[in-house]
């Protein structure tokens, strides 16, 4: 890969023209890029970015380090890159918007735009795919092992559009008979929430559709025991009434299947229908013939209505 690439999901790496940079200890320098970075759609102050960064040291102080950081910013990446990456000016720093560069964030956050607001099961296969690529971006969290403020709010942030992204492929993957990578998809959001109710309700369904009934329940013992022991909850009405259609073997086609009325009672409901049906038309018949009678019957003498 020629030109700069930078992973920032899970470990801060990045590379130029397909070599790691190395040699740079500072993490700050490093948090300065990944926050330029994360936040590359707009210019940022120098004394901002000061401030945030070093918010333990006096405001001369802070600048002075900003000023070092870049200086070795500077020093790690080669000269050609980094002017063509970073804008630097007296009173304010950001990442150029004509920069070439690839961003694992920014690959992810594109892909991820192309399904915002589309249920997983209307998806076409070409968004899919480019779906599947854009979770496989998210080799770990955001920056894992920093936990400044601002980086603590993107990774959360990140993650929620991981677990949608996710969601909707075992949605997709229910819709198309893909059972086992629906699977697959759900697995990978309980080894980061494990108490994820939604999911583990959806492992529920998509084991049964797989033929694996057994699965099913045994995923059901899985979302009791994680809400017992890291929210002290029982599950929701909606998981245990899917856990029994499951036990009572009704679920067809990935839908529940909604108990029917003996055909006894269907039939007398019908009947008393018709019969509701009849008496309002005896009514409606006898109103009109009512109404057709006044209006055609002469006024009688000393009705009190006299023509003028």
């Amino acid at each position: 890969m020629s030109g700069l690439a930078i992973q920032l999901f899970g470990k801060f790496t990045i590379q130029a023209d397909g070599k790691r940079l190395g040699g740079i200890d500072s993490s700050k320098v490093q948090e300065l890029l990944a926050y330029l970075l994360v936040y590359r759609d707009r210019p940022h102050a120098r004394e901002s970015l000061a401030d945030l960064l070093w918010e333990a040291s006096s405001t001369a102080q802070s600048k002075k380090y900003l000023r070092q950081a870049l200086w070795q910013m500077q020093q790690w990446i080669p000269k050609t890159e980094c002017e063509q990456l970073i804008r630097i000016e007296p009173d304010w720093i950001r990442i150029s918007p004509e920069a070439n560069y690839w961003l694992d964030v920014a690959e992810f956050e594109r892909m991820s735009a192309l399904v915002h607001g589309v249920p997983g099961h209307q998806l076409g296969d070409k968004i899919v795919a480019l779906l599947v690529q854009a979770v496989g971006y998210y080799r770990g969290d955001l920056l894992e092992g920093w936990y400044s403020d601002w980086c603590l709010y993107e990774r959360e942030r990140l993650q929620n559009m991981w677990l949608a992204a996710l969601d909707k492929l075992m949605s997709y993957c229910e819709a198309n008979g893909d059972f086992e990578a629906g699977l697959s998809y759900g697995m990978r959001v309980l080894r980061d929430d494990h108490a994820r109710e939604r999911t583990h309700r959806r492992l529920m369904r998509l084991a049964y559709l797989a033929g694996d009934r057994t699965g099913a329940l045994r995923q059901y013992d899985r979302c009791f025991q994680a809400l017992e022991e890291e929210l002290n909850v029982r599950p929701s009405g909606r998981t245990e009434e899917l856990h029994q259609h499951i036990l009572d073997d009704t679920m067809d086609s990935g839908r529940i299947v909604e108990p029917r009325l003996p055909q006894a009672t269907v039939s007398g409901r019908l009947d008393q229908l018709r019969s509701i049906l009849t008496q309002l038309r005896e009514h409606v018949s006898e109103d009109l013939d009512a109404l057709d009678h006044a209006l055609t019957e002469p006024d009688e003498p000393g009705s009190g209505l006299q023509a003028h």
